[in-house]
């Protein structure tokens, strides 16, 4: 694959790691004016959003879906909600269940192959407003939700989907678990920073449900492995965590999008190997396009000046996003 040659990396963060955990703890936060609402759903949970009006009722939307055990206030939603509203979107930034802050209230979390809660959100921004252009933006996990969907559906997504667009999706779940779950420090770090809180959560679950869940069994787990074996699998259905990989991996669903998706991916990324990238499926579809840069890390993708510095990936999804949900020119009489 021959990498993107737009992206310039800040040459101040060296190697993956340091892009990676600089974009993710020490960027400059934008703080974008949002309104938490709260949706009550059909099986009686429920999911907290995010919201920034758009310039009129009828701008476009962009839903935002965060990463692992991120949420509407991650600094990448953020940084991609205040660069969309000043390109005229409104913005819904979903929680996915059990991250805003709030435990949801059945036994089950969300996880990387959980779409319907994402149908849900845009079934009812389509309803608000018949016609409205709907766009999608997802990081990391909340990216592989953003592609299966998008290739589910396929060509029968609602008419308002205009065009998608993911960052650093882990399109393999087993590979990039067995990444993360391997050695070294900086890998140590982020298998240990994930787990700590998916344990909490958990833990906190098998309180409340002590017949679903094993709690030594919780407290036990070192790996991505054994959590994905102890709670989310057996919480979703799946009987193993092989086979709660193999059924979300998004790579399998890209051959089926059938809407404009824009991947972008590094291929120095430490949590999604180089050789998981669909780039075959990707050619073969006229309906994606695969950016591969050379550097960038893990939902990074930091550029310029210390002082000044931006990120590549978030100002690509909007300008493909905003293009997308444009009204389209018509020629002058």
């Amino acid at each position: 694959m021959t990498p993107e040659p737009d992206y310039l990396p800040a040459r101040w963060l060296p190697g993956p790691h340091a892009m990676t955990v600089y974009a993710g703890v020490a960027r400059v936060l934008p703080r974008p004016r949002a309104a938490r609402v709260r949706w009550e759903l059909p099986d009686g949970d429920f999911l907290d959003l995010d919201r920034i009006a758009g310039p009129s009722p009828d701008a476009p939307v962009l839903v935002i879906c965060h990463g692992l055990e991120g949420s509407s206030r991650a600094p990448y939603v953020r940084g991609l909600a205040a660069r969309a509203a000043a390109r005229g979107l409104a913005v819904a930034a979903l929680n996915f269940r059990g991250c805003s802050g709030a435990p949801n209230r059945l036994p089950r979390f969300y996880h990387s192959g959980e779409t319907g809660d994402l149908a849900l959100v845009v079934e009812r921004l389509a309803a608000e407003r018949p016609g409205r252009p709907i766009v999608l933006a997802g990081f990391s996990l909340g990216g592989n939700v953003v592609v299966k969907w998008m290739g589910e559906r396929g060509a029968a997504l609602p008419s308002e989907v205009r065009a998608g667009a993911a960052v650093s999706v882990p399109f393999d779940l087993a590979r990039s678990a067995g990444a993360i779950d391997g050695t070294g420090f900086w890998l140590r770090v982020y298998r240990e920073r994930f787990l700590r809180r998916l344990r909490a959560k958990a833990l906190e679950k098998a309180r409340r449900f002590p017949d679903r869940l094993d709690a030594p069994r919780i407290r036990a787990a070192r790996s991505f492995a054994d959590f994905d074996a102890a709670v989310t699998a057996p919480l979703h259905g799946f009987p193993s965590a092989g086979r709660y990989w193999a059924e979300c991996s998004s790579g399998p669903f890209v051959a089926g999008v059938r809407r404009p998706l824009l991947l972008v991916s590094s291929l120095d990324d430490p949590m999604v190997p180089a050789d998981t990238l669909p780039s075959e499926a990707a050619r073969a579809n006229p309906w994606v396009t695969l950016l591969a840069t050379a550097a960038g890390g893990h939902v990074a993708f930091v550029a310029g000046p210390p002082l000044g510095a931006t990120y590549w990936a978030e100002a690509r999804a909007v300008d493909f996003l905003a293009r997308a949900a444009a009204p389209p020119a018509t020629s002058a009489t």
